[in-house]
Parts: structure tokens; C-alpha cells; sequence
């Protein structure tokens, strides 16, 4: 009896694996961060409110980042302060991604309109993001985070609409869209069904970049004192707070920014990396 055999493995087979543990590489990074800022407060040696060494007290002992401006130990407000920009980061970016890509495929198909919505677009972009943050958070009853979440959406889609409006153009004139279009289908099955299938590259390089950007927004909000209040745990504000201490415990303040940077630069790897080969060069002509 002929013994059986495998296939030869082909060239293309054989690059996928190293492929895919490359892009699992760059994605977990984001994930593990992504999981510790969510799940930081129970990991949390100390209670975030109570002092626990002198103020501004060197790394070591009960406090291995040292202490803050009261006393409370930074390594357990670093792990709690992360949640809240964390989960508003994500809102923004979803909510900015999911309104651009509509008003940005909708540009395309229907020029007359996608001018109206890029002009629009070209005005909000003139407003300086400290200025913006601060006009809608201060004129906002109590503030808060509903009020940074608008704001930094505000700011977030004249930038995302357009690119997804460049983006979709050339998809809008194929054939099979205008086909679609002749035969009478609607606005919404244009968008939905023919056009933005055609965008997950970009949209998913899109959603990456804007989570960047909303945590540059929510984290000056903090900065500002216009989002979260003390004593809340929030690493922005705690930049904020401890600023003047620098000398005497430095983690105080290097330890959130770090957070914040290694944040920011993990999500932006992480869906560089998820994007399909095919649409890289897209993205990257945008």
C-alpha cells in the first residue's frame, strides 16, 4: 500500500505563519496594556485616596514608585487612572470612525452634498484643540466626561471624513457601485452594502489613528481639569498634580506619562498591523 503524502507546502503557505505571528507580536502589546489600564483598580495595592508615605517620598518600601503630592502611592493610582481614558478613548474612536465613514461614503456618492460636508469639515479643522476642548466642556452643564466625549468627537470627524471621503471616491466611481446605482438602489444600500465593505482597510488604519488622537484630547482634558476632578485617579491629571514635585519623586510624573505614551504608541502599532496587506499602500497614500 502506498504510503500517503502530504502536499508540498507552497511558498505563500509558508510566509503565513511568520506573518501572523508578527502581526500577533505587534497586537499584544496593545492587548496586555489595553487589559492592565481596565483591570488596574483591583490590582491596586493601595487604597488610591489614602496616604500612605510622606508626600513626594522617594521609590521604595510600601510605595515602590514613591508617593504623590498627599502622600498616596502612585503605583496604585497609575494602575487605577487608566481605565476611564482607556474606555473614553475607545468611545471616541468608534463613535468618530463610525460617523466619518457614513458622512465620508455619502461625500462620495453624492458630490453636491460631500461638498456641504467638506466644507463643514474645513471649518472645524481651523479650531485649535485646547480651544475646542474648552469652549464645549466649559458651556456644557457640570462638564464632565459626557463633555469631553463630544468635544473630542467634534474635533475627531472633520479630520476622519476627509480622508474616508478620499478614500471612498474611487470606489463610488467603479462600475459596480454605479451599476448598483442605475438599478435603482437606495442611498443606504449604496453605503452600506457597496461602498464601505470596500474601506476596511482604511477604516481600520482610521480607527487606530483617531484612538491615538482621542487619547491626546482626553488627556489634555484632564490636564485642564476639565474632565475627571481630584482626587480622582487619572493619569493626565496626575501630571497635572504632582508637576511641581518632579525633583523630589520624579515617577509621580513620569510614570502616567509613560502610561500614556506606551498607550498610545501600542494601539497605533497594533492596527497598523491588523490592516490587510492589500489596502496598506491605500492607507498609506492617504
Amino acid at each position: 500500500m502506498t504510503a500517503l503524502t502530504a502536499p508540498p507546502e507552497t511558498p505563500a503557505r509558508a510566509a503565513l505563519g511568520p506573518a501572523r505571528l508578527r502581526v500577533a507580536l505587534r497586537v499584544l502589546p496593545a492587548l496586555l496594556l489595553t487589559a492592565l489600564a481596565l483591570a488596574g483598580p483591583w490590582l491596586a495595592p493601595h487604597a488610591i485616596d489614602a496616604p500612605v508615605v510622606a508626600p513626594y517620598a522617594e521609590a521604595g518600601g510600601e510605595a515602590p514608585l514613591g508617593g504623590d503630592q498627599l502622600g498616596r502611592d502612585v503605583l496604585s493610582r497609575v494602575l487605577a487612572g487608566g481605565r476611564e481614558l482607556v474606555v473614553t478613548s475607545l468611545l471616541v474612536a468608534v463613535l468618530v470612525t463610525a460617523i466619518a465613514a457614513v458622512l465620508g461614503a455619502v461625500s462620495a456618492l453624492r458630490p453636491a452634498l460631500g461638498r456641504i460636508v467638506e466644507r463643514t469639515a474645513d471649518v472645524l479643522m481651523l479650531l485649535p484643540a485646547v480651544l475646542g476642548i474648552l469652549l464645549v466642556t466649559l458651556s456644557w452643564p457640570d462638564g464632565g466626561r459626557l463633555a469631553v466625549v463630544t468635544a473630542s468627537v467634534v474635533l475627531g470627524v472633520p479630520y476622519a471624513v476627509r480622508l474616508v471621503a478620499g478614500a471612498a471616491a474611487p470606489v463610488a466611481a467603479s462600475g459596480y457601485v454605479e451599476a448598483a446605482a442605475v438599478g435603482g438602489e437606495r442611498l443606504g444600500h449604496l453605503v452600506v452594502r457597496e461602498v464601505l465593505p470596500n474601506l476596511r482597510a482604511t477604516l481600520l488604519a482610521l480607527f487606530g489613528l483617531r484612538f491615538v488622537a482621542a487619547v491626546y484630547l482626553v488627556a489634555t482634558a484632564g490636564f485642564l481639569q476639565v474632565g475627571p476632578q481630584p482626587p480622582a485617579a487619572d493619569w493626565a491629571l496626575m501630571i497635572r498634580e504632582n508637576s511641581a514635585g518632579i525633583v523630589l519623586n520624579p515617577w509621580s510624573v513620569l510614570a502616567p506619562s509613560v502610561a500614556i505614551g506606551l498607550l498610545a504608541l501600542s494601539v497605533n502599532l497594533a492596527a497598523a498591523a491588523l490592516v490587510p496587506p492589500s489596502g496598506r499602500k491605500a492607507v498609506t497614500a492617504l
